[in-house]
């Protein structure tokens, strides 16, 4: 079983993108030119890479996944109100504006995409992985979820409801994964350590 949550409000300035490394050549090719040009110091854009690939990441999202698993009062205000819940932790920023967190259980997966460009959650996941930004995903994990779960290594009952939400630019999504078993004594910090970006994608499981 499974389902699509698509946004039919997903007309947000996006276009599609059927040759995407077409266009990873036309931005490399425009920051090579601004460069050139001196319009940009290559260090101011290295510092903003480096910032989502250290200071912003996977790390933050599995800080809050690790805070809803002990703290139930912080885990009903994230899945009610994701935005707030996570910005009162501090992570927001560009691409985390509104927020929504989907939780797995015994009897739902959900696994997120953005079918029309690559909408992600940069503050709670980083930069998004080439895969997730690849026509193939994009297309077919709404068509045929459990097989591209698969093929990550993820092979679901088929009693499992798959939930796929499609993201936007008016909200992203973000997976609270199920808390592993006979974990009761660990940390918040080690529990944080077991998260994964992918988990926080729905393409795994913790």
């Amino acid at each position: 079983m499974s389902d699509h949550n698509h946004h039919k409000d997903h007309t947000h300035g996006h276009t599609h993108d059927p040759v995407e490394d077409g266009a990873a050549l036309r931005v490399r090719a425009l920051e090579e030119l601004v460069i050139a040009k001196g319009l940009v110091d290559p260090a101011a854009l290295d510092s903003v890479v480096e910032y989502y690939e250290r200071e912003t990441g996977p790390r933050n999202g599995a800080s809050v996944v690790a805070k809803a698993w002990v703290d139930p009062e912080f885990k009903a205000w994230l899945l009610k109100d994701g935005t707030a819940a996570i910005h009162s932790m501090g992570f927001k920023g560009y691409q985390g504006e509104h927020m929504r967190v989907v939780e797995n259980t015994a009897d739902v997966h959900n696994v997120i995409v953005c079918t029309l460009c690559s909408c992600y959650p940069w503050p709670v996941l980083g930069l998004p992985p080439a895969w997730y930004k690849g026509p193939a995903y994009r297309s077919r994990v709404v068509r045929e979820p459990r097989a591209v779960l698969a093929e990550f290594g993820l092979t679901l009952s088929q009693d499992m409801k798959v939930q796929v939400w499609d993201s936007t630019a008016e909200i992203r999504f973000m997976v609270l994964p199920r808390r592993p078993e006979n974990t009761e004594g660990l940390s918040e910090a080690e529990l944080a350590d077991m998260v994964t970006r992918d988990g926080m994608i729905g393409t795994a499981v913790v």
